[in-house]
Parts: C-alpha cells; sequence; structure tokens
C-alpha cells in the first residue's frame, strides 16, 4: 500500500516538471451548494489537460537507463494516454499507447501530436489494456499502467499536498473515481495528514466498478457500458487503489448522464471553465444533494481533466437549453392562406422570442386540405417565458404544442 511518504517522495520528484494549478473559491456554486465554502481544483489547467501527468511522470522518472531506452507502453482512453506521450516525449523515451476505437478524437489526435504511437483497438479500455499487454509481453517495453501502480498512485497523491497547502481550513474533499488511482493518492495524502477531512467519491451511474467492489468487499468486473464520462469508464478498479479507497474513502455516489451533462454546460456558462465529464461529476453530485456532509463544511471538487469533444460540448449545450427552457420547438397549426405565417412569425417577435428553425409542411396526412403546420425552433427566455408564449398565441386561436 501507498504510503504519505511515498507520497512526498513523488512531490519531490516531480517538482519543477509541473506547475501546481490553482484552486479557487466558486462563488457561483458556493451559494447554490449548502456549504461553508467551495473550491475547484483546476486539474484541466495542466499542459495535457488533466491531472494523470502528475502519476505517469513520477512513473518514468524512476526508470533506469536501459528501462527508457526500451520504451514504454500502456493502454488508456485518453487522459492518461496524453500524459505518458507527452512526458515520455520530454524525456527521450519512446512511447506506443493502445487506445479504444471510440476514443474521442481530441485525445487521439493529441495523443499522436506529442509524438506517441498510437493504436486503435477495442470497445473498451479493458479491450486496449489487454492488446497493450499482448504487445509489451513481445517487444519488451516497460508497462505504465493507468492506476494500477503504487508509483502512479504516489504521484498522483500530490494533488492531495497541494490542496491542504491551498485549503488549509479543508473540511471535505469530492472527487471522481475510475480506475481509483487518484482517489487513492489523494484520500491518503489528505486522512494521513488530517483524518477529519472527509472524502468522497463520484462515479458515473452507468460504470460504479469501485462502488460495486467496495459493496462487494473485493474488486469486481461490471458490464461493459457507455457514459458521457469515458474518463471514468473503467469496469475493474485496482487492486491496490481498491485497498486504500477501502482504507480512506468515506463513501461513494453516482451521477447519471444528464446530471453531468448539466454539470458541464453549469461549469461553461458561469465558471468559464471547461470540463469532460470525467471531471463534472463532483459538481452534478454536489448539485443534486447526493452529498449531505457538505453542509456547512469548507470543501473543494477536483476537476479531474479537460478533454472533451467540441462536438460532445454543442449537443451538451443544445440539450442544456432545452432543459432551461431556452430553446423550445413548438407545433403549430396555420390556416393555410396568405399572411398566415406571417401574421404567426410578427406574434412571436411582439413576445420577445427569436426563430432559430422554422419548417412548413402542407402534406401531413392528419391535416386538412386548408391547414398547415409548422415546426419552430426558438430562443426563449426560459418555462415562464414559454408558457407566456404559447398562451398569447393559444388566444389568437392558433393550436400550439410544445415538442419534448
Amino acid at each position: 500500500m501507498v504510503t504519505l511518504d511515498d507520497i512526498w517522495q513523488a512531490r519531490k520528484r516531480i517538482d519543477g516538471f509541473l506547475s501546481r494549478t490553482p484552486c479557487p473559491r466558486t462563488e457561483h456554486f458556493t451559494k447554490e451548494i449548502p456549504a461553508k465554502a467551495l473550491y475547484v481544483k483546476l486539474e484541466n489547467l495542466q499542459r495535457t489537460g488533466a491531472f494523470k501527468e502528475r502519476g505517469a511522470l513520477n512513473k518514468m522518472l524512476t526508470l533506469s537507463a536501459d528501462e527508457r531506452a526500451q520504451g514504454v507502453i500502456t493502454a488508456s482512453a485518453g487522459n492518461h494516454a496524453q500524459a505518458v506521450a507527452y512526458h515520455a516525449g520530454r524525456l527521450g523515451i519512446i512511447a506506443t499507447i493502445v487506445m479504444p476505437e471510440r476514443t474521442p478524437l481530441i485525445k487521439v489526435t493529441s495523443t499522436r501530436r506529442y509524438g506517441a504511437k498510437v493504436k486503435l483497438f477495442g470497445a473498451n479500455f479493458d479491450e486496449a489494456y489487454g492488446e497493450a499487454v499482448r504487445i509489451q509481453e513481445q517487444e519488451k517495453q516497460v508497462f505504465i499502467h493507468p492506476f494500477n501502480d503504487p508509483l502512479i498512485v504516489a504521484g498522483q497523491g500530490t494533488l492531495g499536498l497541494e490542496l491542504l497547502e491551498q485549503v488549509p481550513d479543508l473540511e471535505l474533499a469530492v472527487l471522481p473515481i475510475g480506475g481509483g488511482g487518484m482517489m487513492a493518492g489523494v484520500a491518503c495524502a489528505l486522512k494521513e495528514q488530517n483524518p477529519k477531512i472527509q472524502v468522497i467519491g463520484v462515479q458515473a451511474l452507468q460504470i460504479p466498478s469501485m462502488q460495486a467492489s467496495i459493496r462487494a468487499g473485493k474488486v469486481v468486473q461490471l458490464d461493459p457500458g457507455t457514459t458521457v464520462a469515458d474518463g471514468i469508464a473503467v469496469r475493474k478498479p485496482g487492486a491496490i487503489p481498491y485497498e486504500m479507497v477501502q482504507k480512506y474513502v468515506d463513501d461513494i455516489v453516482t451521477v447519471d448522464e444528464e446530471e453531468i451533462a448539466n454539470a458541464i454546460l453549469l461549469l461553461l456558462e458561469r465558471e468559464k471553465t471547461v470540463v469532460e465529464g470525467a471531471g463534472a461529476v463532483p459538481l452534478a453530485a454536489l448539485l443534486q444533494q447526493k452529498i449531505p456532509q457538505v453542509d456547512g463544511k469548507v470543501a473543494v471538487m477536483v476537476l479531474s481533466g479537460g478533454n472533451i469533444d467540441v462536438t460532445l460540448i454543442s449537443r451538451i449545450i443544445e440539450r442544456g437549453l432545452v432543459k432551461d427552457g431556452r430553446l423550445v420547438r413548438l407545433n403549430i397549426r396555420l390556416p393555410d392562406r396568405p399572411g398566415s405565417l406571417a401574421r404567426f412569425t410578427t406574434a412571436i417577435a411582439e413576445q420577445g422570442a427569436n426563430v432559430v428553425e422554422i419548417y412548413h409542411n402542407r402534406a401531413l396526412s392528419h391535416l386538412s386540405l386548408n391547414e398547415v403546420q409548422v415546426d419552430v425552433t426558438l430562443e426563449t427566455r426560459g418555462r415562464e417565458h414559454i408558457q407566456e408564449l404559447t398562451r398569447a398565441l393559444s388566444e389568437k386561436g392558433w393550436q400550439v404544442q410544445e415538442e419534448r
């Protein structure tokens, strides 16, 4: 099991290679969450966009000259891959990375840009991991495990040391859990220095492998699943992190896809901070009141990474606007005669809504021959505005239905 001394040794080893990420107080979310104060640890500002650099660098700095000459290999869904690729390049080490075939494009291209050889294999991390092990046995590179390695865990634990320096009166920490490397290291760093600090983990509801393992009393492997939090989509946690989580972590909760997507959108809109799904799960859990221990506490949430595909951000923004009532699609029946559409759009403008898209359809079989259906997508100010708008349109004699 990794010790506090191991984490301090890792800190000395990587100091000077990495910048310490900021940990500011968030005024926006402190008001919405019943905490005395809420801070955000911005690991999405690391050079490769995630905390994974800490462990990967710590591991590679311990390699001998012969091991460096052999090269390194790993399997990763993205963030660990980029960390290994970037720091291997800095240290003059050849790196091979096996990534699942459906890894977000931004993570694949970034890993290649750092100079690593990338092989896409398998539908998930487990299949990519199996292929990486096969290649390693044939070609004899040094394997850099994403989470089940004492040096990796100790490197990630340096984040915990920073938290106590940046928030000395810290009482509660909320972190994402995938394979468990970061959670194990950070929980050890916090609890060994102040046992009163509560440490809460958050997993995606679709793949809560660490939570299931803790409940089962042993490491278990879950069935495959998909989640927007691909960075923590690990079916089987590491044995080393499992033991440490069992010892140090107070609770593990889960959040669903809608809750994660909403947290991504809120961080982007209110904090001007881009995070990926895994990085958003702590806020999702806090906003959904799944961590009652935060009440009255000085708390920190770790935004573990920011490597999210821009097309996914676009979809999340659109769905978030619909959920908030700031984007709505209405279906309206109008008389099929000249001027009807003009009067309709004028009525929308009078209510202060903005037309994004409009579709005019005469061919629907359920309409009478003197009717037309108009499907219109509108920007609005929220739910109350939608109600005012539909009421005003109905009062003019038009049949209005909101599409959900």
